[in-house]
């Protein structure tokens, strides 16, 4: 389907979708990560909480081990805009991947225990009390809290009545110039809700409840976001200016918890940009120093764009022996995702072939290519393949149950993996 193009600019078409949002909505809470997108969402959401008085959720997860730069923009919006906030600045631990390392695949910030190794002290008046939000449990992964700090936002101060029709908002500043995946998030319609059709607005999955994802800055382009800052001299985040300065072009700019698949490319700029960081991030975070290295290089050693594989080997034996060479509990990690993988392809008539035609592209394409990238990039979760992060509850229930199916699937091409 072709793009179709409004009588207004992108500026125009947000105000009014915000507009939108703020009558038709009960409560409002704007994700917030500090991040050139989130604070242009920010300022125009702030406009509109001016022209009605009211006040919005604002949510900042604290990742600990990130620029300084970030955490004194985020102070100065805050001190900003405080009138018209309800600030949940998170410094609780939660667990990301941590794709620079097969030893650490998991990287928890604001770790107990760690806390003479942590990047930073833990800032004042945030929400570092495990108590808090009823729903918290300790290292619970970022997807979780995302998704459970909603719910439990929707019905703050409704215990004892009915939130079902209380309809939520969260307000994040996404692009779909971003990357492709964006693009699809708001492109595809099949099995997917929208709010009076504005596909800009999405509900959120595994929710009965009136929880909706809200995309006002969908359709504009890097430039849109700094022309509005120039015409308009908004303050932005100054780490934009350093990267700028370090020879990263506008469009590659990215600020978020650096250590996942697609983030670690920028790891190396720490050490450029904030040298005392950088320092510090080394001995927190596993892996960190070699992610830097190596991470923008194309090849096996991270597994970007190219990969190859040894003469003797096919790809499926590589995958073998790669999964053969991690430590015992990514092994078993990696090794409970491809039977999943391979079984339910098994399931659906699908061959799994050792390689075929752009089987290592952003469409799933099964083969053994495939899975040896998922393997070399360190992709966790396995999201080459199709799958989603884990509930963190619900992980010993998972490997229990992976460790029973294991006995009884006999599907030929892997039980010579090791222990299987």
């Amino acid at each position: 389907m072709p793009k179709q193009y409004l009588d207004i600019n992108v500026l125009q078409a947000a105000k009014q979708r915000i507009e939108f949002v703020f009558d038709n909505f009960d409560r409002i809470y704007l994700s917030f990560s500090g991040g050139k997108d989130s604070t242009v969402m920010l300022h125009l959401v702030m406009d509109e909480c001016k022209k009605r008085n009211r006040q919005i959720g604002l949510l900042f997860i604290d990742w600990e081990a990130q620029y300084q730069y970030t955490i004194n923009h985020i102070k100065e919006c805050i001190d900003m805009y405080k009138e018209y906030l309800e600030i949940y600045w998170v410094t609780l631990p939660l667990k990301t991947t941590n794709s620079v390392s097969q030893f650490e695949p998991e990287w928890i910030c604001w770790e107990k225990g760690k806390e003479k190794l942590w990047v930073r002290e833990l800032p004042k008046n945030t929400i570092s009390n495990y108590d808090y939000f009823s729903f918290y449990h300790y290292a619970m992964t970022f997807e979780e809290f995302i998704f459970k700090f909603g719910k439990w936002y929707q019905k703050k101060g409704l215990e004892n009545c009915s939130y079902d029709n209380v309809h939520t908002a969260c307000l994040i500043g996404i692009r779909t110039d971003e990357s492709f995946n964006r693009y699809l998030k708001l492109k595809v319609e099949k099995n997917r809700t929208f709010f009076k059709k504005k596909k800009w607005i999405l509900k959120q999955k595994s929710t009965q409840r009136n929880i909706f994802s809200v995309h006002p800055i969908y359709d504009w382009k890097t430039q849109d976001i700094w022309v509005y800052n120039s015409k308009f001299n908004k303050i932005y985040n100054q780490l934009y200016d350093r990267m700028y300065q370090a020879g990263v072009g506008i469009h590659q700019q990215r600020i978020c918890e650096p250590y996942g698949d697609e983030q670690k490319k920028g790891l190396w700029l720490f050490h450029i940009i904030e040298p005392e960081t950088w320092g510090k991030i080394v001995a927190r975070v596993n892996g960190a120093n070699s992610g830097a290295l190596y991470s923008r290089e194309s090849g096996n050693i991270t597994g970007r764009i190219k990969i190859t594989k040894p003469e003797n080997h096919t790809w499926e034996s590589f995958a073998r022996f790669l999964l053969n060479s991690m430590p015992p509990p990514t092994r078993e990690h990696y090794e409970n995702k491809i039977l999943i993988y391979l079984n339910w392809c098994h399931a659906h008539d699908i061959e799994v072939p050792d390689f075929q035609n752009k089987d290592t592209g952003t469409k799933d394409i099964p083969s053994w290519r495939r899975i040896c990238k998922c393997l070399l990039k360190n992709d966790y979760w396995c999201y080459m393949l199709s799958f989603s992060a884990n509930k963190s509850e619900l992980v010993e229930k998972y490997l229990k149950l992976m460790r029973r199916r294991k006995k009884k699937w006999e599907y030929l091409r892997l039980r010579n993996l090791h222990n299987i």
